[in-house]
């Protein structure tokens, strides 16, 4: 019997999936879950066409994958970030103009934080779990073991409830 991953799971899980980064099992369960549900697999699809450079047909790669692009491609998170001072954004921006490649990068970096922050805001109210800990202990495979929360807080009432139970018992008979 395999582990069915919820919608939840698999949006928290798709990028790591997408860049190879999952374990063996949890790709297994992401792949079995996408076979399955065209929403997710329209989303991981998505992914992947933003993850993939365009170079457009009518250019060669050649001219424009230079040394400012390279050092583009190092910053261009921080400046979608609005991470980096004046004189950065001032130089991503000049090359995003002129380099085709580096405006077909910016252009998908924008696509992908707006899907991103779509897929937030379209899960965010109907979560009623946080899985983002257990993803994250599942790829590291580090789980921690032991009592969980709810046992304890359930063991912790019962113990109240007995104490006043039998506090008041003693009380009713001496």
């Amino acid at each position: 019997m395999s582990y069915r991953l919820s919608c939840e799971q698999i949006s928290a899980l798709i990028n790591f999936y997408a860049e190879g980064e999952l374990s063996e099992i949890l790709t297994k369960y992401v792949k079995e879950h996408l076979e399955t549900c065209s929403e997710c697999m329209e989303k991981y699809n998505k992914i992947l066409e933003i993850m993939k450079v365009n170079i457009p047909e009518n250019t060669q790669q050649v001219p424009y994958n230079s040394k400012q692009y390279e050092n583009f491609k190092l910053k261009l998170s921080e400046y979608i970030d609005n991470e980096l001072d004046d004189g950065e954004n001032i130089k991503i921006k000049k090359l995003a103009i002129s380099n085709p490649l580096a405006r077909q990068d910016l252009e998908n970096m924008y696509s992908f934080k707006r899907l991103m922050h779509n897929s937030y805001e379209k899960t965010k109210s109907s979560f009623k779990d946080d899985y983002s800990k257990d993803i994250i202990c599942k790829i590291k495979n580090d789980c921690p073991t032991g009592i969980d929360t709810f046992y304890k807080i359930s063991a912790m009432f019962f113990a109240i409830i007995s104490l006043i139970i039998s506090g008041f018992i003693i009380f009713l008979y001496f």
